[in-house]
């Protein structure tokens, strides 16, 4: 029996929910509608039954499952991450210049992204929000509950402003980490203590960090492999989501929401584009001391396997061989860069995350502050780093800084699925080549002078 890859079912479900999403609208499919009723098809029902609560709660159960399992799956994966850098001599000298090269060119990549989504705006129609223009209609599990929004004003009722850089910093920082685990608007503070967790634990006796190393290893295996598990109903969890925010669009509209969709695509691969060809070149050229120009071409097998596969670990080996016999760099350098960088180094995903945020708090009309716009930087470097190697990685790490910014945005996540695809395969591609650019310049800082130049 034929078995689709799961980007293909993935790609089928979308299609099958517009349909089923266009067809759920009054007036498309069902004639007894009211014909003078206004307004997507909250109400229609065959046999009693709602298509639209239907899709939604199809939606919500595969959002919630992905929720879930956030939490344990980041913790497990960074203090694993950064505690096994021990066994390889990670905290030396090649190790921080790695790790520096790593931070800086994911956190430039971060904020080209932002620049590029607050310069085009991908999520307003006409300077309004699209949901206003085109009467999306949000899933009710994702709007901001009474209590946040509570919280959000003072005792005068006035609006609060929390989200200053201040206030970020300090709530990195958690009173009681089980408390702050629980709490989606804290996800910072967990990730911090993890890194801490994770360096403290690499110093303690070799008997007892192998011992922490196991059981943290031990956690991880078992929610990559829940992680797997949920990731099989992905197709109908997406087929739920789409076809909800399908249905909740107002009849006559379903044009300009895919024309937001197109500008969020475009908006993306711009700043990937600025990235990939200005940036990493720029480094190459002036840092690296090589020839942009020779080190695409050497990268050239390895780029192609990631745009195919979407996945930094399974181009790894491919990574490996045409930076050590295309690109000259040593087997000591590439073989301890590359596999870090496959783990932590996603300057792609980190840019998509910060677009994807940003479109989608355009979308719904929250107007996200300068120390909120701080705070999606700092969250979508780290979560970057943490999720690195999940399946759908940016989905995971868009829920978390969702949720850290404004849980409304979740309702309307189901709209950047028709071209995650597309962007995932070209931000694979700029992972890559983000991580090779990353061993040969740390090869040319160590003196390796065999690399490529001219």
């Amino acid at each position: 029996m034929l078995k689709l890859k799961l980007h293909w079912q993935i790609l089928i479900a979308l299609a099958l929910a517009v349909v089923a999403g266009i067809m759920s609208m009054e007036g498309v499919f069902f004639d007894h509608v009211d014909p003078k009723k206004i307004g997507p098809a909250l109400d229609v029902k065959l046999l009693g039954f709602s298509f639209l609560e239907a899709y939604k709660f199809v939606g919500d159960i595969f959002l919630n499952a992905l929720k879930m399992i956030v939490v344990p799956l980041i913790a497990a994966s960074i203090i694993t991450s950064i505690a096994s850098m021990k066994e390889t001599k990670g905290l030396g000298r090649l190790g921080l210049k790695t790790i520096l090269f790593y931070l800086v060119t994911s956190s430039i990549a971060i904020i080209i992204g932002l620049a590029m989504v607050n310069l085009v705006k991908p999520g307003l129609i006409d300077g309004k929000p699209a949901d206003q223009v085109l009467g999306i209609s949000k899933s009710e599990a994702a709007k901001l509950p009474d209590a946040v929004k509570q919280k959000m004003l003072k005792a005068d009722g006035t609006k609060r402003d929390v989200s200053e850089i201040r206030d970020a910093i300090v709530n990195m920082v958690p009173q009681n980490i089980v408390q702050a685990a629980s709490n989606n608007g804290k996800l910072l503070a967990v990730i911090v203590f993890c890194i801490l967790f994770a360096v403290f634990m690499s110093r303690i006796k070799e008997q007892y960090r192998d011992a922490q190393l196991n059981f943290w290893q031990g956690l991880f295996e078992i929610m990559m492999a829940m992680t797997h598990f949920i990731m099989k109903f992905a197709p109908i969890g997406v087929f739920g989501l789409v076809a909800a925010v399908v249905a909740g669009v107002e009849p006559g509209k379903i044009a300009g929401m895919f024309s937001i969709i197109l500008a969020f695509f475009l908006t993306t691969l711009g700043a990937l584009a600025i990235h990939a060809f200005i940036v990493i070149p720029l480094i190459l050229k002036f840092v690296a001391r090589v020839s942009p120009v020779l080190h695409f071409k050497a990268m050239r097998d390895a780029l192609l396997t990631a745009f195919s596969t979407s996945s930094s670990a399974a181009t790894l080996p491919i990574t490996i061989e045409c930076v050590e016999k295309n690109a000259g760099v040593s087997k000591r350098t590439a073989s301890f860069v590359l596999p870090l960088g496959a783990t932590v180094n996603m300057d792609g995903t980190a840019l998509y995350e910060c677009v994807a945020v940003m479109f989608l708090a355009q979308v719904i009309g929250f107007d996200i502050s300068f120390g909120q716009q701080v705070m999606v930087v700092i969250l979508a470097l780290l979560t970057s780093i943490g999720v690195a190697g999940v399946p759908s990685a940016s989905l995971f790490a868009i829920i978390i800084i969702a949720e850290s910014i404004n849980p409304a945005i979740l309702g309307i996540i189901a709209i950047i699925y028709f071209v995650d695809r597309p962007l995932d395969m070209l931000r694979t591609s700029v992972n890559v080549l983000s991580d090779s650019a990353a061993a040969v310049t740390i090869a040319r800082s160590e003196g390796e002078d065999q690399i490529l130049i001219k």
